[in-house]
């Protein structure tokens, strides 16, 4: 019993950590956080951060690279689910929507500390982050079958720009699923473009042939 609740207690205390770590580092950036800084933020002692962490780079490592096995995930999952390619597309963007909107703070290192991550941790998030783009590629060639593959990834680049936009955009609004339909729609639309206009109306939904 005590060993089970010792392993908890380490565990509660690194995941406070990185809660804690994530809101400094996207505050004031990687280079502006000292380690005294991150332990007094968390309620510890400076020396007993390296209980959890070898130093500041393995909490970045995590969070950066965690984010990315979490979105891969989350879309295997939904792939997995199966259904209409436009059914899949919009559980695809609801889930990377409630991703930003849940992880303000990773979003915004994610952004600007990629580049600080040691070389294998950085290919590792971008071997991921491909993986991802690929993914979603696939249920958007279903989709927009003439579109290449080089202007699936642009649209896609855009719509994850706009969905991670969500930190910053959504702030002036009082009702945050407000913010986040709006930004659905804006993505929706700069994923499938115009459709084919069958009746004269622009709809940002294709006709399925």
């Amino acid at each position: 019993m005590t060993a089970t609740w010792r392993t908890t207690q380490k565990a509660n205390r690194r995941t406070a950590y990185l809660r804690v770590a994530a809101a400094l580092f996207a505050e004031r950036g990687f280079s502006g956080v000292s380690v005294d800084e991150l332990s007094a933020a968390a309620g510890v002692s400076g020396p007993a951060f390296y209980n959890h962490f070898s130093g500041k780079d393995e909490i970045l490592v995590e969070l950066l690279v965690s984010a990315s096995e979490r979105l891969v995930s989350g879309a295997e999952q939904i792939l997995k689910e199966g259904g209409e390619p436009e059914a899949v597309l919009d559980r695809l963007i609801a889930f990377h929507l409630d991703f930003a909107l849940t992880e303000p703070d990773v979003i915004r290192i994610q952004d600007r500390e990629l580049a600080a991550l040691p070389p294998a941790a950085n290919h590792r998030v971008r071997s991921l982050q491909r993986t991802y783009v690929e993914w979603w590629s696939g249920v958007l060639a279903k989709l927009r079958p003439e579109f290449d593959a080089a202007e699936r990834e642009v649209r896609l680049l855009g719509a994850f720009g706009l969905l991670n936009s969500t930190p910053f955009s959504a702030r002036g609004m009082r009702s945050a699923s407000r913010a986040a339909s709006i930004l659905s729609a804006m993505a929706l639309a700069a994923i499938l473009g115009e459709a084919p206009r069958a009746t004269g109306a622009p709809s940002i939904r294709p006709t399925l042939r």
